[in-house]
């Protein structure tokens, strides 16, 4: 059975850091382009980055650019997202996903096949 879980939110104030994880199961993920997107209530659920399978190019929203980081460990089936002078508005549902069989970094959810169960963060201000 494939997987992802994802880990790593929690409460944090406005400037802190957060790193969140996302663990891939039931298969090897070396082979896909991986991203992260992430649903405040209401809202409609938004790219936050994506990054390539080898991990040599990686995307990001302009909302979270220089300020969050995407990265992937393929030996360990694991991409990581973290996440720096964290905003109010970044509170939030994260999600990873895995696009499979995707060489390039996807930036729409649509063309992501798994998804993981997500993981709360929330910004106090």
């Amino acid at each position: 059975q494939v997987q992802l879980v994802e880990s790593g939110g929690g409460l944090v104030q406005a400037g802190g850091s957060l790193r969140l994880s996302c663990a891939a199961s039931g298969r090897t993920f070396s082979t896909d382009a991986m991203g992260w997107f992430r649903q405040a209530p209401g809202k409609k659920r938004e790219f936050v980055a994506t990054i390539n399978r080898s991990g040599s190019n990686t995307y990001y929203a302009d909302s979270v650019k220089g300020r969050f980081t995407i990265s992937r460990d393929n030996a360990k089936d694991t991409v990581y997202l973290q996440m720096g002078s964290l905003k109010p508005e970044d509170t939030a549902v994260y999600y990873c996903a895995a696009a499979l069989y995707r060489e390039h970094a996807l930036t729409h959810a649509g063309e992501y096949d798994y998804w993981g169960q997500g993981t709360q963060v929330t910004v106090s201000s």
